[in-house]
């Protein structure tokens, strides 16, 4: 069951009925009819001829598809619930039973969305988060958490939830991690700014999807908000982390930039250091001597200038296609080379400001924000899902994996003919021969533009070698350039790279990972690592899309959820069984094998040197929101200090 939506942000003398209405005017009609269901409990604005038609691609769908005067006839009505509402009327529907919620859902998205997703939909729209019965003995434990950028921020909070003192190391000089480096022109996120954003703190986004400077600003102010810089130490890399038995802790070997060496020691180790933080350098023969510049897009230097230079971008992934659109305009001449193609999907919302009216809208009717949210956590999450499963029986695997997919790559092919119709001899160079999805799908936020621009290259090939100013492809040709800017990506699947975790008995976590094959149970549990967790961990990340916040904060939930069963307990230590790690680790994989990211001859950055899949989970977001609610008490090992189970218990 959903809670009641809080209190009215705004009251009703102090709105702006004016700037409340032009909101209601632009805003989305689907989410509206929601609205209007729940205000006024009237089943009409869930049936003809009020029902929304299905837009193309990842449109917002705000007119519903509908005639004009149907939505005049819905805003106008929409308008006067509010109203009521804010003036103080109940909500006719305030709670829906979850499978109304995935009617609803259905109706609003315009296609069939299970009965059991309504379970994820009533806790997205709970304003605040369950309260837990925490021991007092969790008033004497302590904690570490390794990296402040968004997992970091969630694991602080949820600790101080938990009572648990903590300290909160990070190598950078402030909080933000991922948003805190990488700094490139057009670094933005491509997931709904609605649903990148923690449950507990709504942000007023100006943007659909907004930037890395209004990113880092939320991030920012979260962590002032909730008082995480008390706990927090910057400038302070870990070296090591190292499981002491005779303790039962934790210690950790902190550097400082001064050179000096400090260790801190405490019951729990939270390692929120993500997967997008080693930059992935290129092997490229004399580049180390390259005349000018070398730009890593998440190391890039404050106060660059591009102004007139010749600039080379070594990649076309995500972040290669946010920096050329980005610097083209300024470099006299833009070489790209790009030895793989991507499928790009259209961009409607590209730099699209939400309209302030909506944005009032939003903060005074919060039902609103709650439907605008869950439409759009489906259209970017889990709504692709279920076409990316591999068919055995498909007669065209070369070119997709089921009947859906294949439409998916018609609808992108012509997508790409229609940008480049100007520019036909590009298409060959970027029109993929492997299914849509089978890698990362990136958002085109000007790039088939940018290709067609008079300044711009692409070489659809390797960088193989540089010689001065000269950069040389694998089939011998040269470009000049000033400046490489290398959008290569990170090492992700190197989980936890940065540091060493020594666990019982030695054990070295990357000798038991082999460098790359990285497992963990629900992504946060490693038997033989005892009160270690791990946030955005293996097969965390979310490959058909979605918001990695979701799952993170899914992760810290469970974790919580550990260690308040091991308090209960009295036990000292808690890790998961190998053989239940095991089997998860199996039904992660035998998972991957039906779905579109292990399909034969494809590669992408999810997957290690076996072609494991590493980085990303095979789940729906419900299947692992449900997951990851409560451990089950079988699958974990709890450890106690003296032997003596019983009594401890009894005494905690």
């Amino acid at each position: 069951m959903t809670n009641p939506m809080p209190d009215r942000p705004i009251a009703a003398d102090q709105i702006d009925w004016a700037l409340l209405a032009s909101g209601v005017d632009q805003g989305n009609i689907p989410a509206l009819l929601m609205l209007l269901h729940q205000m006024t409990g009237e089943t009409k604005w869930l049936e003809e001829p009020f029902v929304p038609k299905r837009a193309p691609g990842l449109d917002d769908n705000d007119s519903g598809q509908l005639p004009s005067d149907i939505q005049r006839e819905v805003r106008d009505h929409a308008r006067q619930a509010i109203e009521a509402w804010l003036r103080g009327q109940d909500l006719a529907l305030p709670e829906p039973d979850n499978a109304h919620l995935a009617k609803m859902l259905s109706v609003a998205m315009t296609e069939h969305v299970p009965e059991e997703y309504g379970d994820i939909v009533a806790a997205g729209m709970r304003p605040t988060a369950t309260a837990r019965d925490v021991p007092p003995s969790l008033a004497k434990k302590s904690a570490i958490v390794i990296g402040a950028g968004i997992s970091g921020i969630c694991a602080g909070i949820e600790l101080q939830r938990l009572g648990i003192d903590y300290v909160l190391l990070e190598k950078n000089e402030d909080f933000g991690g991922t948003w805190f480096e990488n700094r490139y022109p057009g670094c933005g996120v491509d997931t709904p700014s609605l649903t990148y954003t923690f449950s507990c703190r709504p942000n007023d986004w100006s943007k659909y999807f907004p930037l890395r400077d209004e990113i880092e600003g939320y991030l920012l102010d979260t962590a002032s908000e909730f008082g995480l810089a008390a706990h927090a130490q910057f400038n302070s890399k870990v070296e090591t982390a190292q499981w002491d038995d005779a303790a039962d802790q934790w210690e950790v070997a902190v550097s400082k930039p001064d050179g000096t060496i400090s260790t801190h020691r405490a019951d729990y180790l939270f390692s929120a250091v993500g997967l997008l933080n080693i930059p992935q350098y290129p092997k490229i023969a004399g580049l180390e001597s390259f005349a000018g510049d070398v730009i890593h897009t998440s190391r890039w230097p404050a106060g660059t200038d591009l102004s007139g230079k010749r600039v080379a971008v070594i990649g076309n992934g995500a972040s290669g296609m946010q920096v050329a659109p980005a610097v083209a305009d300024d470099a006299s001449a833009l070489t790209i080379f790009a030895r793989s193609k991507q499928w790009a999907a259209p961009f409607p919302q590209f730099r699209k400001p939400v309209p302030d009216g909506v944005r009032y809208l939003m903060r005074a009717v919060p039902l609103y924000r709650a439907w605008l949210e869950q439409r759009l956590s489906w259209t970017f999450n889990d709504r692709v899902h279920g076409t990316l499963r591999r068919d055995p029986d498909w007669a065209h695997p070369e070119r997709a994996v089921n009947e859906i997919n294949d439409g998916h790559r018609r609808h992108f092919t012509r997508y790409v003919h229609e940008e480049l119709a100007d520019r036909p001899e590009l298409i060959d160079d970027v029109l993929p021969d492997y299914p849509p999805f089978a890698k990362r799908m990136l958002l085109d936020n000007g790039w088939y533009r940018t290709l067609r621009k008079p300044n711009v290259r692409l070489i659809p090939e390797h960088l193989a070698r540089v010689e001065g100013h000269r950069l040389i492809s694998s089939s011998g040709i040269e470009v000049e350039a000033d400046v490489i800017i290398l959008a290569t990506g990170f090492q992700t699947t190197r989980v936890l790279g940065s540091y060493d975790v020594i666990g019982r008995n030695g054990q070295v976590l990357r000798d038991l990972w082999d460098e790359d094959d990285a497992s963990a149970y629900l992504g946060t549990l490693v038997p033989g690592f005892p009160n270690l967790f791990i946030l955005l961990g293996p097969n965390v990340g979310s490959g058909h899309g979605g918001s990695m916040i979701r799952n993170i904060e899914n992760q810290m939930h469970f974790a919580g959820e550990v260690v308040l069963a091991s308090a209960a307990r009295g036990a000292d230590t808690v890790e998961v069984k190998n053989a239940v790690y095991q089997d998860y680790r199996r039904q992660i994989d035998e998972a991957h094998e039906t779905l579109v990211w292990t399909h034969p001859g494809t590669e992408n950055w999810y997957r290690n040197k076996k072609g494991r899949v590493i980085a990303i989970t095979p789940w729906r977001n419900d299947a692992f929101w449900r997951m990851t609610r409560s451990p089950k008490p079988d699958d974990l090992e709890f450890g106690y200090t003296d032997g003596d189970n019983a009594t401890l218990a009894e005494a905690s």
